[in-house]
């Protein structure tokens, strides 16, 4: 595959777990105080000398209660457009997309079954509802957001491993000055005819062709634990060496009990593997020299993996977990 490039330094690739910003175990509901929440740090840390006082709002459409369209467009003429860093969100779908896929098995592909296929159509009407919203939640805060679907773009896979993903519309978006969300999606597969390809696969292999200086997953907890987090007595695991090979092991703290692996817990109508697949593919980043951050949405922590405060060293008390290579 051609190596690729954008034009301007590509300063972060941002993960909104969908637990962060959708509400789990309501179908198809987003969390929406975390989501302004995290939309209005992500401004902060990205665009240069803003303050929610000279915001310019890009979400020109009506909202649910509103009457009319907004008022303000005229008064934009003379604002200068904002300095931005150049950066790239990628969400989950949290409980949108993931039930219609689990019901209708898109992730096991056989597209000739209708249940399948009118499974697909859900599938993406789900999670493409949930992309409009959070490039209408971050045009709110000013970021020059365009919404991007793997399936539109092209990308496709082969088993289940990503075989064609064309990222020529997301570099020209980029060099433009917007700023592309991409969404995990139901795509084709060569041979089993479609599958699910999971927003932490995508980051992995934009990280790859267009090396980020860092890049920052945000989630409903603030970091990777030795066990399920809800359990007593787990540990927050604060930094994860990896090594060339691809394998990883726990830097601090050190954990009491080495031999027992670290846990993970799936929710069961997750068809993209959960933590499991966020670690691998984390690994699989980081392995390329760049840091990995994983913390908890509109904390003080988020706020500083995304201004890159990290990449001069881990405080103590920031709280996540950082994944690094090891040379």
């Amino acid at each position: 595959m051609e190596h690729k490039k954008t034009a301007k330094r590509l300063r972060c690739i941002v993960k909104l777990g969908g637990a962060a910003i959708t509400c789990k175990n309501k179908l198809e509901t987003i969390d929406e105080e975390n989501l302004k929440e995290v939309s209005s740090q992500i401004r902060q840390a990205f665009v240069r000398e803003s303050t929610s006082a000279n915001v310019i709002g890009m979400d020109w459409s009506k909202r649910p209660g509103q009457s009319e369209a907004p008022t303000f467009i005229n008064d934009l003429c003379d604002q200068p457009v904002a300095d931005s860093e150049s950066f790239i969100v990628v969400h989950g779908a949290g409980s949108f997309g993931h039930f219609q896929a689990s019901k209708s098995g898109v992730h096991k592909g056989g597209l000739s079954r209708p249940l399948v296929k009118a499974g697909f159509v859900a599938t993406r009407i789900s999670v493409t509802s949930l992309n409009l919203e959070i490039v209408r939640a971050l045009a709110r805060e000013g970021i020059p957001s365009i919404g991007m679907s793997p399936f539109s773009c092209g990308w496709s896979t082969c088993q289940r491993n990503m075989t064609e993903a064309d990222i020529s519309m997301v570099i020209k978006a980029i060099d433009t000055g917007f700023i592309p969300v991409l969404h995990g999606d139901a795509v084709l597969d060569t041979l089993q005819e479609c599958t699910i390809l999971s927003g932490d696969v995508i980051i992995r292999h934009l990280a790859a062709e267009l090396k980020p200086e860092f890049v920052v997953f945000l989630t409903d907890v603030l970091g990777v634990y030795d066990r399920p987090p809800v359990e007593p007595g787990a540990v927050l695991i604060r930094e994860i060496a990896v090594r060339e090979d691809g394998s990883w092991s726990v830097v601090k703290p050190k954990l009491e009990d080495t031999s027992k692996p670290v846990e993970f817990t799936v929710a069961a109508h997750d068809t993209t593997g959960g933590m499991v697949t966020k670690i691998t593919e984390a690994a699989m980043i980081a392995k390329l020299g760049i840091d990995v951050y994983i913390t908890k949405a509109g904390t003080d922590h988020s706020v500083k993996a995304l201004s890159g405060f990290l990449k001069g060293g881990i405080p103590d008390d920031w709280l996540g977990t950082a994944i690094r290579y090891m040379s």
